[in-house]
């Protein structure tokens, strides 16, 4: 009779104690917190950005993270981070593509090439700093979390702009090719997808009271989301929790593409 697989403490499960993780749009918002969420979990997190003030003010709260500023739109600024985490730590087990930008303009009225810009920022830049990480992936292998929405689902008209529903959807398509080249290679890829979560980008919309019911009255759980509720999501994604998962979308929206 084989003997039963040992049961993991939860714990266990979830801790990435000795790892190093990398955050992009660590800044504020959402990154912000994904870079606590992966420090409290025991990893080194490198947390990039723009805002070199606002990078360091995180880091002197947190002695796990470690800032580099960077325009991560650019190749030199991804290639920058990646240097930089390689030379502080070594190699890089968990990355977060969490960085991007909007165009805050309806389809007729945006321009090609302020299209072309958002989807550099938004899905070339976490193709690129993908490939650069797998390079230098630790002995346990890389997972990747591609940071996605509900609007690569679903279409959010009439919110939302035609870039950047188009580079979320990119993602995801990119999320299941890296996925299917790279998991011999120890690399897995999965997306985070969430719903309405109050960020810098999108305060405007939830300063609106009217904005505000209308995510209310289509969300099945009838409320936009709070940022602690991604937290176990993006645990389950780059921990050992996650082993046997990859090329997969975990969507947190309270319902919101159930309907």
């Amino acid at each position: 009779m084989t003997a039963a697989t040992p049961v993991a403490s939860p714990a266990e499960l979830f801790d990435l104690t000795g790892r190093t993780a990398v955050v992009t749009g660590a800044s504020s918002g959402l990154g912000a917190r994904f870079a606590a969420v992966l420090a409290a979990a025991g990893a080194t997190v490198w947390i990039a950005a723009r805002r070199a003030d606002r990078l360091r003010e995180l880091a002197a709260a947190c002695p796990a993270m470690r800032p580099v500023a960077a325009d991560l739109g650019t190749e030199d600024g991804r290639r920058a981070l990646v240097d930089a985490v390689r030379e502080g730590s070594g190699t890089i087990d968990v990355l977060i593509n969490n960085a991007g930008v909007d165009s805050g303009a309806k389809p007729a009225d945006e321009t090609s090439e302020r299209f072309a810009e958002v989807l550099g920022t938004n899905l070339v830049g976490p193709f690129h700093l993908a490939r650069l990480a797998a390079e230098v992936a630790g002995p346990q292998g890389l997972a990747v979390v591609n940071v996605s929405s509900i609007l690569g689902l679903v279409s959010a008209a009439p919110m939302g702009g035609a870039s950047y529903a188009a580079s979320k959807a990119g993602l995801l398509g990119l999320t299941r090719e890296l996925a299917g080249h790279w998991g011999r290679r120890g690399v897995r890829v999965n997306a985070l997808a969430p719903g309405w979560f109050r960020t810098e980008m999108n305060a405007e919309l939830f300063d609106d009271e009217r904005s505000v019911r209308w995510i209310g009255r289509n969300t099945m759980l009838g409320r936009a989301g709070e940022p602690a509720e991604l937290d176990t999501a993006l645990l389950v994604l780059c921990s050992p929790a996650s082993s046997y998962l990859t090329g997969q979308i975990l969507t947190v929206d309270g319902g919101w593409t159930a309907r």
